[in-house]
């Protein structure tokens, strides 16, 4: 997929530094070299999706580890079975020289075992035990109808907000991709409201066809600003062009700059359109930044 020029203005100079990115074993398999496409020390969330083996989480991994990433396995709470299930898991990432992890409830409807929810995970002991200094939750900007009201939802980081300042957990909240500002901007100020004090890394899904964006959108619950795509899907010649987030983050950025407290964090890359694509154009955009600002 050929990057589209950039034609807003580029997110400041530096908005981009230590973003983050996600990739599943069978999408990593097909990268030769991450070293070629990743600066050095990039955190890279390996998302495990039920039914994937353990076994190839573990191998994408060790490979990621050793080109010197730091590996953050997906903890899905839902497809664990068991205390025994999530220590052998732990530990065997930590043998690797893993030491973070995101922890979530997982993609699927009801528990297959004994943990519902990324809380449970937190309370198990269990990666403390292992030496794991990095813990990051699951956030939804816009909501989502599997996770519960709004009231529990804010009740729930709240909970994890009070683990990290009892435990002294290093965490962060790595949400759901958006497509617009607002519902990030609304959602991080009722956070701060109900007392919530995590830094937040925001979800921006990478340069993809429309089609393929509109359809993982409604998969996974993006909520409001999924309007974004359907706007520009009116437009007959906008379609055989990849959706590229500039906009999105040249307005985060925008405001992280007017309100440096901002909780947002960092930028997490969703490579829906692949991995190279999305990696390509990070390159691109934090070019045209330095290029113009020079």
């Amino acid at each position: 997929m050929n990057v589209v020029p950039i034609t807003t203005p580029p997110a400041p100079r530096g908005f981009l530094n230590g973003f983050s990115i996600e990739v599943m074993p069978r999408t990593a398999a097909k990268i030769p070299d991450f070293k070629a496409i990743l600066p050095a020390g990039t955190r890279v969330y390996i998302a495990h999706i039920a039914g994937t083996p353990i076994e190839d989480m573990l191998e994408t991994a060790k490979r990621l580890v050793a080109d010197g990433f730091e590996v953050m396995p997906h903890f899905p709470a839902r497809i664990i079975a068991d205390n025994a299930m999530l220590e052998n898991w732990v530990q065997r990432y930590a043998e690797l020289g893993v030491s973070s992890a995101l922890l979530l409830a997982g993609g699927v409807n009801a528990p297959e075992g004994d943990f519902s929810d990324s809380m449970q995970l937190l309370e198990s002991g269990v990666f403390d035990h292992f030496g794991f200094s990095r813990l990051h939750v699951a956030g939804h900007p816009e909501g989502n109808r599997d996770i519960g009201t709004e009231s529990e939802v804010m009740a729930a980081l709240k909970w994890k907000s009070d683990f990290q300042n009892r435990t002294g957990a290093a965490m962060a909240i790595a949400t759901q991709f958006v497509f617009e500002a607002p519902p990030v901007i609304e959602w991080s100020a009722r956070m701060q409201a109900a007392g919530v004090h995590l830094p937040v890394h925001i979800g921006v899904a990478g340069p993809a066809k429309l089609q393929t964006l509109i359809r993982f959108s409604m998969a996974c619950g993006v909520g409001p600003s999924l309007r974004v795509l359907t706007r520009r899907a009116r437009d007959i010649t906008k379609l055989i062009r990849p959706f590229t987030p500039e906009t999105l983050l040249t307005d985060l950025a925008a405001h992280k700059a007017a309100h440096p407290d901002w909780a947002i964090e960092s930028v997490h890359f969703f490579p829906l359109g692949g991995i190279r694509a999305t990696t390509d154009y990070i390159s691109a955009q934090s070019d045209t930044a330095a290029r113009l600002r020079a």
